[in-house]
């Protein structure tokens, strides 16, 4: 991008504006904005075409909007291109995107690499193990919390039981509903003190039933045991090979010739155990317990038709992880994948996020600007760097170290943001600036960086180092940069520390109909490199010097000077004023400031006031544009003429030729208590004492307010003071 086509329409306040930048030989321009111009509403007309949005005029949605941003080919910018960094936004911080570009590519492509089949195999067993629990749950989340208390340890917890899985004979519990049995509203009542209570005196009783049992045995031949013996040999063709079974525990064994015969013998026995009083009022409590949600009924419901669980449930933790050891051996094959894969790449892995962990990226470079050259009481830290790195996690934690009287404490952002001033708060925001920069860099693309006041309202050291970054930036070749600002010392900073050149300096002022960007005048001192040297030469420049040469006569003589005196008769209407010749001013000129020669202007015996007169006439006519000397001079001829018709009209000498100061707003005072004039008049004349005097009272070092300032207003107040005379 070489040239930046601008053309608005209606957008966001502004009514038009045509300009062209032209990076040619310099990444960056200036615009310097007086407050409500044009700066916010040109930041956010390029906001709206970074996100891709139609821009609106929101005070005035009827009017029709246009705009066009093109590059020297006439193509339209592309939306990705453009960033847009307004000049301060609390909320702003780390991007997922900045996190993923400020990575070691490499490094992270490795990583993702021996993740490949590691990950295609997990998605594999998540998927039967969901089947197999028949739950809605995120299996690897749970697995991690159930087994390591850790929402992001699934494959830790698989290596951790792959041993007892291996050593397991069968999936006793796999065909158990997980979500019935685990949820958070039974998990809450099953570990609750009062139900494992019930739960213990339901387990002492049906192990004192089982004690008692001719047939079962609680520590080796349980309900379980037993129904697994019935399966495995009719499964095996016991009964069919003619075989039997000898049941000891009666006063004589008893001779099983059939599997119908051992499950009815098998059914016989629960059923005497579990419809024992006793143990049937304990499972009532237990019951009762539970009748507390829909979740918790549900559970009962299921339990109470397998009260083999209930002794299970005296230790939930330990039931709940044989449970998933049951779904993992039902599909053992693939748990083993997932195991041996795990441990395969588990060395190298382990390198890696070493090698992560001790990585010095753009993060640290960003972090290391920030600390070392911004002036605030925090320093700043990335915690789970390595972690984003490798895609582990996607975005960036900081870490803050507040300073203060020689203690730290590390703070979350929110806290630290309650207890910063404005100003450090704005330094926290250009972090995230330094990011999407670092980020941009980092991508290797073209960006279009529009950069609204980023350094308003900051300290001097803050000021200054972001002065430098924006210089570093501009020197970036894949970068261009249209720097906004309507503080105007800020603006000439950028200027004078080389981040823009003096003919990519704009000045921007708002018309009636349209805003215009000019070519910038009078950055540095205007009267030493402008209005001094054309002196005897231009009109405007000419009566523009009187209040600066006045300003110095008063730092070196006084203001008792004779010739301060003379020249406060240019800008206040004195007895002497008309009488004073440009031959007058060519003296005190050449007296004031030496090296002049015999330099004079070209009508010496004219009147002074005829050609401030004169002059503010051109003024009238002038285009749009900045017109700094054209402001100076219309407030200087506008003043005098006022005073000069108050004058006349108070027609009192003595009152008038005894002012000594204020002047304007004493003949103001008197001329509306003597109750002269009409009202449209003395609207007139308070519009010249509230707005002349500091556009007249302007020095070399402070004269901001005028630029600030649109001359419309006074171009109008000026044709409104000469309408007294008519």
């Amino acid at each position: 991008m070489e040239t930046l086509n601008v053309a608005l329409k209606n957008c966001h306040g502004i009514r038009e504006l045509q300009a062209t930048f032209d990076f040619g030989d310099c990444s960056a321009a200036a615009v310097y904005a007086p407050n409500g111009t044009m700066k916010t509403s040109f930041a956010r007309t390029f906001r709206d075409l970074s996100d891709g949005t139609e821009t609106k005029d929101h005070m005035f949605p009827e009017r029709e909007t246009s705009r066009s941003v093109t590059d020297e080919t006439g193509g339209e910018i592309d939306s990705s291109d453009v960033v847009v960094v307004l000049s301060y936004d609390e909320e702003v911080g780390p991007t997922e995107e900045t996190s993923t570009l400020l990575v070691n590519a490499a490094l992270r492509k490795e990583y993702e690499g021996l993740q490949v089949d590691l990950l295609n195999a997990r998605d594999e067993l998540v998927v039967a193990l969901t089947a197999q629990a028949g739950t809605k749950q995120d299996v690897v989340s749970a697995v991690s919390q159930v087994f390591m208390h850790d929402a992001d340890k699934f494959f830790d917890a698989l290596v951790r039981v792959s041993y007892e899985v291996e050593q397991m004979e069968d999936a006793r519990f796999a065909d158990l509903p997980y979500d019935i049995l685990f949820n958070d509203n039974v998990d809450a009542i099953l570990r609750s003190p009062a139900l494992q209570s019930e739960l213990e005196q339901y387990v002492t009783r049906l192990n004192e039933l089982l004690d008692e049992s001719a047939f079962f045995n609680r520590a080796s031949f349980s309900f379980y045991n037993a129904a697994k013996v019935t399966k495995s040999l009719g499964d095996n063709g016991f009964f069919a090979a003619n075989h039997s079974l000898l049941l000891h525990g009666e006063e004589s064994p008893r001779a099983v010739n059939s599997a119908a015969d051992l499950t009815a013998l098998i059914a016989e026995e629960k059923k005497r155990i579990t419809a024992d009083d006793a143990l049937r009022k304990k499972l009532d409590a237990v019951e009762k317990a539970l009748q507390k949600n829909v979740d918790t009924r549900k559970f009962f419901d299921f339990v109470a038709g397998r009260v083999d669980l209930l002794s299970e449930l005296a230790n939930v933790s330990t039931f709940q992880q044989d449970v998933w050891k049951s779904y993992f051996k039902t599909h053992q094959e693939l748990f083993d994948r997932v195991v041996t894969c795990f441990k395969e790449t588990e060395a190298r892995r382990k390198e890696i996020e070493q090698q992560a962990a001790a990585e010095s990226t753009q993060w640290e470079k960003v972090i290391k600007i920030f600390n070392e050259r911004f002036f605030v009481p925090f320093r700043l830290s990335a915690e789970n760097k390595y972690r984003v790195m490798l895609g582990q996690e996607t975005m960036l934690k900081l870490i803050f170290e507040f300073e203060e009287g020689g203690d730290s404490t590390s703070v979350e952002r929110d806290d630290l943001l309650a207890v910063l001033s404005t100003g450090e708060k704005k330094a926290l925001y250009i972090l995230n600036v330094l990011f999407e920069m670092e980020a941009r860099k980092a991508a290797g693309r073209e960006t279009l960086f529009i950069i609204d006041d980023l350094a308003d309202s900051f300290d001097y050291k803050n000021k200054y180092a972001i002065i430098q970054y924006l210089k570093e930036m501009a020197e970036h070749a894949d970068f261009k940069l249209i720097l906004l600002t309507h503080n105007f010392d800020f603006f000439r900073t950028l200027l004078s520390r080389g981040v823009v050149s003096y003919k990519r300096c704009f000045m921007a002022q708002k018309g009636e109909s349209r805003v215009v960007l000019d070519q910038a005048a009078h950055v540095k001192n205007p009267f030493i490199h402008g209005f001094k040297k054309n002196f005897f030469s231009d009109g405007m420049q000419r009566v523009a010097s009187i209040p600066f040469a006045r300003n110095i006569l008063e730092y070196t003589k006084g203001d008792d000077d004779p010739d301060y005196l003379r020249l406060t008769s240019l800008l206040h209407w004195k007895q002497d004023s008309s009488s004073i010749t440009n031959a007058d001013l060519d003296r005190i000129f050449n007296g004031t400031f030496h090296g002049q020669g015999d330099a004079s202007w070209g009508s010496p015996g004219e009147s002074v006031i005829d050609l401030v007169l004169a002059q503010a006439d051109l003024a009238l006519a002038a285009p749009e544009g900045v017109n700094f000397e054209h402001k100076i001079v219309l407030s200087i001829a506008t003043r005098i003429l006022a005073e000069q018709y108050m004058v006349t009209e108070l027609a009192d000498p003595p009152f008038t030729d005894g002012i000594t100061a204020n002047q304007a707003y004493a003949l103001l005072r008197a001329f509306r208590s003597r109750g002269l004039g009409t009202a449209e008049a003395i609207e007139t004349l308070d519009g010249v004492v509230l707005m002349t005097p500091e556009n007249i009272h302007v020095n070399s070092f402070m004269y901001e307010p005028i630029i600030d300032m649109s001359d419309v207003a006074l171009r109008q107040l000026y044709s409104r003071v000469k309408s007294l005379y008519s």
